[in-house]
């Protein structure tokens, strides 16, 4: 739904030269460690926090930031309900939203219908709300199937996150602190969880040394420690301490929790599972309900964030509460299965809508497809009429035929999962059954539950289960209750065996059944096995086709895709002997002129002394009863806090929030100063020493670290350059994926590239045709097959060449062109096209390249735009074609810029103003220097009829290259 808009603004946006990350996506892509899958989703998590500025979905979504550029003028509708559509964005999103096309039509035709016949009845903003769940903060949803490595996606977005907060400390987009929460029943995946972040190489996602210096920076708690009592108080609650000892100004602090136990544990709900904040002042019980409430630019990932109804509508309201508190950044949920258990009602007046998908997932990627690239490939076998022994026993004998012998590269052994409903059927059916009737050594057997009264399993058995993915673990069969269902990573279990209804939550067979198909070894097609009873089979394919709009069937059928056919590509530079081009370009630098000889820190710190009141907020009043304020007492309240203070910490925490620009040794040298200021902030109590929550400490900490820099000026110069570009850079040419927008077609290139050897000229003697056709039909006549003598047209058009190929003088400088470009409409191969048939552009003698694939030319115009008395930066700008004429075979006398721009990108701000210096400033500068007119820019919307767009661009050839 709304991720498949996304990923479109996203390729677009990717393509573009207002993309900041190009450089940093390619980074990681020559890496090599990441999947397509992980790149993707960092590259949409980074459009929607740089593109859509970490905006909240319905405000993006009202905004018409997801709009498609349906061009309203077009439409049969009503001039009212167009007048209005026109002039109100959140109406507009919502009715090109409705328009969505989709395998049955229109996503909401009612909608649509509704929205066109009462334009103005409708509350859009709260409808839209409504549909991304009323939040206020960025809420996003990643969904990738199991095995696709959403823990190390957890730990790239930390890494991607602190590096820009590093570079801009006050961009509220980006997160300092982070929130892992793990659900309750996965208590044996928080620690692997943790150790996968925690080792996390950061280097996969961030070039040295930016990866190694994020990496010191990062401290790990895990808050799993059970309270000593449900009334106990802050000192004997360790996992309060913990986040308490970190306040009030944390960097790079990672928090991984078990979601139900520890966090909503922390607040109090009614039975119809509301929030109850009304004793929140006075219930000082628990702490840490609060003091998430207090940690800055928090971002909070939430694993399997589908795991529970009633606990995801309580985790959304404890979020809420955080955000109500200002800390809130960003909102980061995980699941491999985006949609709802129930559909979700979205009222519109009198009409009602249902969503059965996760309205707020920006990423998706199929379970088919992840088996398809990297996972096991597997076989679901169903059980017809077997009972549990039966099913297990075949499931087994199966197994023992493909995978016993199997031993992966890490020394790993291949294993099955048998899942039972409960601990008395593991104990005295299966295993028995496992042991006598199919003799298997007991030493290959691991039982692993919680246990009960009756049984109880050894301590080793949970180190047995966390090292089964180890060469020391000869465990093959592993015997399993209510454990194992996801978060369970062991790419060594190559099978799955649920014999029976209520081995596994009825939600929750997807997950459980496919716990086998994590790859093992990388590169490698591997398979795995599922051996399901009726019951469960019949569940499994309900959820496929729910989840994953898929089947057992198409499970079955689907095997490893094999490597994307790659179509080399050739240089035509020698050939074509296209010279550089030479123009003039801005340049603009930036001077830091330094107004002091030294930072007068000393100076500086008196100063801060002097204003401290200017920090501090009111003082808190206090009274018994409110009704008293005028005859009762009246307290005075000038301190308050609980954050433990201690003058070298924080020292030590300036330092590590200037990322060691300021050190501990030169901030002593100041002690006198630095103290003083301490022990204002600060207050004594019981032998303890707090901060003191009226004073505004972030504040003063800045500006203590603004005391040890000189201040500065910003000074700006500005020079028109020369420049020589080349429109290829050979080096950088490399085969490309094949795609129907490869322009032109094979037999075209082979043949422009054999006419380039030969010299050969594309222009054919119709002479020497003719005597060739006459020849031939004498000859058939002659044979008695006159009958089989084709028509002379049919002759002449097999001698002759391609409209294509009779142009490769004046085009194709690299064969082929790539107009498959993430967003590419087509529009730009029929601009192309129709450009090479024009009659004033054969006569004129004049050649169009193709300009616009990102990273292949030297000829980008770097823009700016006047802010003030200073010019500012504002992007490079790269032309999609050039039309060129030569004076001389050396020189390029003549260029015209051609933008072939989509309807949906026309009204970009910083297109407009990138267009706007371009058809002024550098059109002008050129001018001047040059001393004609050597460039000019004409801009092609493909909401135009395209016979308009070419009698523009043919009336633009006559005019500017009228000479």
């Amino acid at each position: 739904m709304l991720h498949y808009i996304i990923q479109e603004k996203k390729n677009k946006w990717l393509q573009s030269d207002d993309c900041t990350i190009s450089d940093l996506i390619e980074y990681i892509r020559d890496k090599g460690q990441l999947r397509d899958t992980q790149i993707e989703a960092i590259e949409t998590y980074l459009f929607l926090k740089i593109q859509g500025q970490n905006k909240p979905l319905w405000q993006l979504f009202s905004e018409g930031f997801f709009t498609n550029g349906t061009d309203l003028t077009k439409l049969n509708i009503n001039q009212s309900a167009r007048e209005y559509l026109s002039e109100h964005k959140d109406a507009f999103a919502l009715y090109d939203f409705a328009r969505t096309k989709t395998d049955k039509g229109t996503l909401l035709p009612e909608l649509e219908k509704l929205i066109v016949d009462n334009p103005t009845e409708l509350d859009y903003d709260t409808i839209i709300k409504s549909i991304f769940y009323n939040v206020s903060y960025a809420d996003y949803l990643m969904s990738l199937p199991m095995g696709a490595g959403k823990t190390f996606l957890m730990a790239a977005f930390i890494y991607l996150d602190l590096y820009f907060a590093a570079n801009e400390p006050e961009n509220k987009a980006f997160a300092h602190n982070f929130l892992v929460l793990i659900p309750s029943g996965l208590k044996s995946s928080i620690v692997p969880s943790l150790k996968t972040i925690e080792n996390y190489d950061p280097s996969w996602v961030l070039p040295e040394p930016s990866a190694s210096k994020l990496k010191k920076l990062l401290k790990f708690d895990v808050l799993d420690e059970q309270k000593s009592a449900k009334k106990s108080n802050k000192a004997r609650n360790p996992n309060a301490q913990k986040v308490n000892a970190c306040l009030p100004n944390p960097f790079g602090q990672v928090f991984v929790v078990n979601a139900e136990k520890v966090i909503l544990e922390s607040f109090k709900f009614n039975a119809q599972t509301e929030l109850e904040l009304d004793e929140e002042e006075k219930d000082t019980s628990n702490d840490l309900k609060r003091l998430f409430g207090q940690i800055p630019n928090l971002t909070i990932l939430i694993d399997e964030v589908h795991h529970a109804a009633t606990d995801d509508i309580k985790l959304r309201q404890a979020v809420n509460y955080w955000h109500s508190k200002g800390n809130i950044t960003t909102v980061l949920g995980f699941s491999g299965t985006p949609y709802l258990q129930g559909a979700e009602t979205i009222k519109a007046g009198d009409y009602a809508f249902k969503f059965s998908q996760i309205t707020n997932t920006v990423y998706y990627y199929p379970l088919v497809t992840a088996i398809k690239k990297f996972l096991k490939t597997l076989t679901v076998k169903i059980g017809q009429n077997l009972d549990r022994f039966q099913i297990i026993k075949k499931g087994i004998e199966d197994f023992d035929t493909l995978y016993k012998k199997t031993v992966y590269e890490n020394g790993a052994i291949a294993k099955i999962a048998i899942y039972c409903s409960n601990i008395e059927v593991l104990e005295e059916e299966v295993y028995p059954f496992l042991t006598s009737e199919l003799k298997i050594n007991p030493a290959e057997i691991l039982k692993f539950h919680g246990g009960n009264k009756k049984y109880t399993l050894p301590k080793e058995n949970e180190l047995e289960f966390r090292s089964l993915d180890l060469a020391i673990s000869k465990k093959r069969y592993i015997l399993l209750v209510q454990v194992g269902k996801e978060g369970w990573d062991c790419p060594s279990l190559t099978g799955v065996i649920l014999s029976q209804k209520g081995d596994s939550p009825q939600n929750m067979v997807l997950q459980t059944s496919c716990r086998c198909l994590r790859q093992v070894d990388k590169g490698k097609e591997e398979t795995a096995l599922i051996w399901l009873n009726k019951d469960n089979a019949d569940t499994l394919n309900k959820q496929l086709k729910q989840e994953q709009n898929s089947s057992i069937d198409e499970l079955n059928s689907t095997k490893r895709m094999g490597k994307a056919e790659m179509v080399e590509r050739y240089s035509r530079m020698e050939y074509l002997q296209l010279p550089k081009v030479e123009f003039y370009q801005m340049k603009v630098t930036y001077q830091s002129i330094d107004e002091e000889e030294t930072a007068n820190t000393k100076a500086k710190l008196k100063a801060i002394i002097k204003k401290m009141e200017d920090y501090k907020a009111a003082a808190l009043i206090s009274t018994s009863e409110i009704s008293n304020i005028d005859t009762g007492t009246i307290d005075i309240i000038n301190e308050t806090g609980i954050a433990f203070a201690n003058y070298n910490q924080w020292l030590f925490e300036m330092s590590r929030q200037s990322f060691g620009l300021i050190s501990e040794t030169q901030l002593h040298q100041y002690d006198t100063e630095l103290n003083e200021i301490f022990e204002t902030v600060s207050f004594e109590k019981d032998d303890n020493r707090f901060f003191n929550d009226l004073y505004d400490l972030h504040l003063i900490q800045s500006k203590i670290r603004v005391a040890f820099s000189i201040k500065r000026d910003l000074q700006t110069d500005t020079e028109v350059i020369p420049k020589q570009a080349e429109l290829l850079i050979a080096e950088r040419l490399t085969d490309v994926e094949k795609n129907p927008k490869l322009y032109p077609t094979e037999a075209d290139t082979n043949k422009i590239l054999e006419l380039d050897k030969t010299n050969e000229s594309v222009e054919v003697d119709m002479t020497e045709v003719e005597k060739a056709y006459n020849l031939m039909k004498e000859t058939l006549e002659a044979q008695g097959m006159g009958s089989m003598v084709m028509s002379y047209d049919s002759f002449k058009s097999g001698k002759e060449y391609s409209s294509v190929v009779k142009s490769k003088n004046n085009s194709f400088h690299y064969l082929p062109y790539n107009f498959g470009g993430s967003g590419s409409s087509g529009f730009e191969i029929q601009a192309l096209q129709e450009t090479l048939r024009l009659a004033d552009f054969k006569t004129k003698e004049l050649e169009i390249y193709y300009n616009g694939e990102r990273g292949l030319t030297e000829f980008v115009i770097n823009c700016f735009a006047k802010e003030g008395k200073y010019w500012k930066n504002i992007g490079k700008y790269t032309t999609d074609f050039l039309i060129v004429k030569r004076t001389a075979k050396d020189k390029i006398h003549k260029a015209l810029l051609i933008e072939t721009k989509g309807a949906l990108y026309a009204e970009d701000k910083v297109f407009q103003k990138k267009k706007n210096y371009v058809e002024t400033e550098f059109l002008k500068l050129n001018q001047e220097k040059f001393g004609y007119q050597r460039f000019d820019f004409l801009y092609l919307e493909d909401s135009k009829n395209i016979a308009a767009n070419i009698t523009k661009l043919n009336n633009k050839l006559n005019q500017f290259f009228n000479d």
